[in-house]
């Protein structure tokens, strides 16, 4: 009883596995792979608690390597050197496979140290990551894996897991135990898709039920609070929070203010009132822009309001926020004018400030040519034509209206006006 319950009925065969038939599946890659036998360096990618140690483990024992792990939370380069000691020996004459949890706390220096033995087949590497190894793993260490990515479980996947806990503890106990009717199913719900937190907290409860007749019982109120919150998954630093934002933003782009109160909600559970002030603050210039320019300073009022009173009353001008963005109507012409207007100038493409435009008189100022420049209040319409580009880019053309409301009343505007001149 000492090891975690989770620990104690880990999956054992490919079958017993919850969920991941994108990978474990009949036919599938992985699946197939491990039931032939092949050995090959993979990268394990996804949320906590989804099956990544427990894949490992069984493909160790298909192998006649020693499994060896390392946890790169707390393992140093000497860990790595003492297993690489061992490659030879009787205690690994056909090298070692090794199973490296949570690789992305590796320095480049450490994951470095692993590839000449990759390379030559003495190390087989198992790496599990819950970020995107695409930006913490080393190139040369990618190019020497496949990386599987693994999902974030439905509770009717993690269910089956539940309840087999619910029999061994029983069995382990030696007392019936009972579960108010949809305690079982709350915990399988309310754990985020992570089948370690649905056990553990099952373990807890059996630790604190209550007796009843010559059992135990676990009250739904009891399943509730033993896991408060926990099926939020929520890194600040990690890829969950920018996935996070770009679903919030995304989502009001697509003018779904269901969708957007729900990612907004996400974040403000978590405690993080600060990132989708900011990020609501963009939406409003990037995609909501021109066709309605007073978004802007409705967002900045609603996010002024948000700071002031915190939470969890900020949530209150957020959703208000949230929802105006999503149902005004969009353009992103100044996002893209300035986006086209930048790679010139990065690129070069741009020029000396004409002579007229600058901070100068140049009716006044030394000899040559002179250019006067133009006041436009004084001509009809407060408008008349003269170059204001630079000569290298005089004809660029940045800014394209846009076709909503707002946008094609101001083309329309400027059109008979340039057209009378």
């Amino acid at each position: 009883m000492d090891r975690p319950l989770a620990d104690r009925i880990r999956p054992e065969t490919l079958e017993e596995v919850a969920g991941q038939r994108h990978l474990l599946g009949p036919d599938a890659l992985l699946r197939r792979m491990i039931e032939h036998g092949a050995s090959a360096n993979l990268i394990f990618y996804g949320p906590s608690g989804v099956g990544k140690t427990t894949v490992a483990n069984i493909i160790a024992k298909r192998t006649d390597r020693p499994l060896y792990r390392l946890n790169a939370t707390t393992a140093s380069t000497q860990d790595i050197r003492d297993i690489m000691a061992d490659i030879g020996t009787m205690v690994a004459p056909n090298g070692v496979l090794l199973y490296l949890d949570e690789i992305q706390y590796f320095n480049k220096r450490q994951q470095q140290s692993l590839l000449e033995y990759m390379e030559n087949g003495k190390i087989t590497l198992i790496a599990a990551t819950t970020e995107n190894p695409y930006f913490c793993v080393f190139n040369a260490l990618l190019s020497r894996s496949t990386v599987f990515e693994f999902k974030a479980l439905t509770a009717a996947e993690v269910l089956p897991a539940v309840e087999r806990g619910i029999a061994i503890l029983e069995q382990e106990g030696g007392l019936p135990l009972q579960l108010e009717e949809g305690a079982a199913d709350y915990i399988a719900s309310a754990c985020g898709g992570d089948v370690r937190k649905a056990l553990n907290a099952l373990e807890f409860l059996y630790e604190t039920a209550r007796p009843q007749g010559a059992g135990l019982f676990i009250s739904l109120e009891d399943a509730k609070a033993a896991t408060q919150r926990s099926a939020m998954r929520y890194d600040r630093e990690g890829d969950n929070h920018y996935d996070l934002l770009s679903a919030l933003q995304k989502s009001i782009r697509g003018s779904d203010p269901d969708a957007a109160v729900h990612y907004l909600a996400k974040l403000l559970v978590a405690g993080d009132l600060l990132s989708p002030c900011r990020r609501l603050l963009v939406i409003a210039a990037e995609d909501i822009g021109l066709a309605y320019p007073q978004a802007i300073p409705i967002v900045k009022a609603c996010v002024d309001s948000a700071l002031q009173i915190g939470l969890p009353e900020a949530r209150l001008p957020l959703a208000d926020a949230a929802i105006l963005l999503a149902t005004a109507p969009k353009s992103n012409t100044g996002h893209n004018a300035i986006i086209a207007a930048m790679e010139d100038v990065q690129k070069g493409r741009t020029g000396d400030v004409p002579r007229h435009l600058q901070n100068v008189h140049a009716d006044s100022a030394g000899s040559g040519p002179h250019e006067t420049y133009k006041y436009p209040h004084v001509y009809p319409n407060r408008w008349v034509e003269q170059q204001y580009l630079p000569d290298a880019v005089k004809e660029a053309k940045y800014y394209e209206y846009g076709d909503n409301k707002t946008e094609q009343a101001a083309r329309r505007y400027w059109e008979e006006i340039k057209g009378r001149n």
